[in-house]
């Protein structure tokens, strides 16, 4: 695949930006190599600088859930940049999203837009401390809700990729009064409350999270956090850029039965221009000047151009409820992706919800920050390049979460499918026999798994050098394919 005027490009873009990209989730640092610069976007493929066609599986990080450029989205774009640009005044599009969003998340009388997920996390909570008179916040490793001083914490996304938990230029008063938690883990929840429930103003978390990857809450963990904030007074802000109007038309909150106090919003809501908003109770909203004593503003909050944008695509998402399909595709994808993995004993877990996924290249079950951490991120990267070379545009980073859009077809999946089973199966070796490439996509007959249950291999697991967690339904026992030899990938 040529890449020549993308590398041009991104050595051009060395000289006058730092490490040559505007956010560090662009740049290839994790992957090794050189950032793609892309042209065009249409529908569910990327174009990049020398005409190379990529399924896009990312994007923009998750704001077009209908594919790049459709034409509900670019004819409002249109009509709104006939009239001009910005006012600095209000405009009847502020109130008309307001309302589509107060109508589709349950959390949300009142609500406040922004220009960026950055902006809603840093407002909502600077608006509970001023609700709740209090200091202190919790949140969970690995959940990322933008570079917020307080929040910028172990954190994840670009901040996981990089080993840079918390960034230098954080004075340590800025995240004296933040309390780092791990994800899915309520005892300890519990046990901080316990010692400081008086004390804490908010807990912030991603209700599915997207940027360690996407971890799934356990059973009961939302609700031990509806529960604890409810009993201390606490609010309980879900961040749901990322999965807003992305897992179900009112978010995850939607999906899980479970209702925050406070609920931030970015990507979808602007269609794929830069947005952001923050809302909730009407009465913690009121705290919110010019109602109230707690102060933000933005010169370009509630631009006509991000509204109107936001309008097209929340109600074309109302009226064509997309989201069964979208998430029957992924799962198809998901199904086909693990298949490709078990076919050459490559251990792997693969964690999806509505239309966002994440292949872990890790033999355990995904539930927190630390778990992720023992990902392969080297596999990974040759991974990601393989895909590339076939072009299938995917996260450069183990760490993020992949998005499945309504432009995608069955035989976008198909082909998907088709491209990682060859990556998988071509950049592989067993270390039995030495090195040597499969020709085959598939194992031969001594390369098959054993099933076993988990109860017949308690105590007799060390052995086992790969092994793959695997349920075909739940009411079906858990069951590990094991295989006797590790599997790595050849040096390239």
């Amino acid at each position: 695949m040529n890449r020549e005027r993308s590398q041009q490009q991104f050595q051009r873009a060395l000289k006058s930006i730092p490490g040559g990209v505007n956010s560090p989730a662009r740049a290839f640092g994790a992957v090794g190599g050189e950032p793609i610069f892309i042209q065009r976007g249409e529908g569910q493929f990327l174009i990049d600088l020398d005409g190379n066609y990529f399924l896009d599986f990312i994007g923009s990080w998750g704001p077009h859930i209908l594919g790049h450029r459709h034409p509900a989205v670019i004819s409002a774009i249109d009509s709104a940049l006939a009239r001009g640009t910005s006012f600095g005044a209000p405009t009847e599009l502020e109130s008309e999203l307001a309302e589509l969003v107060i109508a589709a998340v349950p959390s949300i009388e009142k609500v406040r837009m922004v220009n960026s997920g950055t902006e809603a996390t840093m407002s909502a909570i600077r608006v509970a401390r001023g609700f709740t008179g209090r200091d202190k916040i919790i949140k969970f490793a690995g959940c990322y809700h933008g570079h917020v001083d307080s929040l910028l914490v172990k954190a994840g996304s670009g901040a996981l990729t990089l080993g840079v938990p918390s960034s230098p230029g954080v004075p340590a008063g800025c995240t004296a009064d933040t309390i780092v938690l791990e994800f899915n883990d309520p005892q300890t929840l519990a046990d901080t409350f316990a010692a400081h429930g008086d004390k804490i103003a908010a807990v912030i978390l991603e209700p599915v999270v997207g940027n360690m990857g996407v971890v799934i809450p356990q059973a009961g963990f939302l609700e031990t956090c509806r529960e604890l904030c409810t009993k201390h007074g606490t609010v309980l802000i879900f961040d749901e850029v990322m999965t807003g109007f992305r897992l179900a038309f009112g978010g995850a909150q939607e999906l899980f039965g479970i209702t925050p106090d406070m609920t931030t919003l970015g990507k979808i809501i602007g269609g794929g221009l830069p947005v952001g908003a923050y809302g909730g109770r009407a009465d913690i909203m009121a705290v919110v000047s010019p109602s109230g004593p707690v102060y933000q503003a933005g010169t370009l909050s509630g631009n006509p151009l991000a509204m109107s944008s936001g309008i097209a695509t929340l109600t074309t998402l109302r009226d064509t409820n997309p989201y069964p399909a979208l998430a029957a595709k992924t799962e198809k994808l998901c199904r086909g992706l693990s298949e490709a993995a078990s076919a050459v004993g490559i251990s792997h877990t693969i964690p999806h919800v509505g239309s966002m996924f994440t292949l872990f290249f890790n033999p355990n079950v995904v539930t927190d920050n630390t778990t992720a951490g023992h990902s392969d991120t080297k596999l990974f990267a040759r991974y990601f390049w393989g895909m590339i070379e076939r072009g299938v545009y995917l996260p450069c980073s183990q760490f993020e979460a992949n998005f499945v859009s309504a432009a995608h077809t069955d035989a976008d999946i198909e082909t998907t499918i088709a491209a990682a089973r060859a990556v998988l199966a071509t950049r592989w070796t067993s270390t039995r026999r030495g090195p040597r490439r499969f020709r085959s996509r598939q194992p031969s007959h001594r390369r098959r798994p054993r099933l076993f249950d988990l109860q017949s291999l308690r105590g007799r697991s060390t052995w086992l050098h790969s092994r793959v967690v695997r349920r075909r339904s739940a009411m079906e026992p858990e069951v590990v394919c094991c295989y006797s030899h590790r599997f790595k990938p050849l040096d390239a």
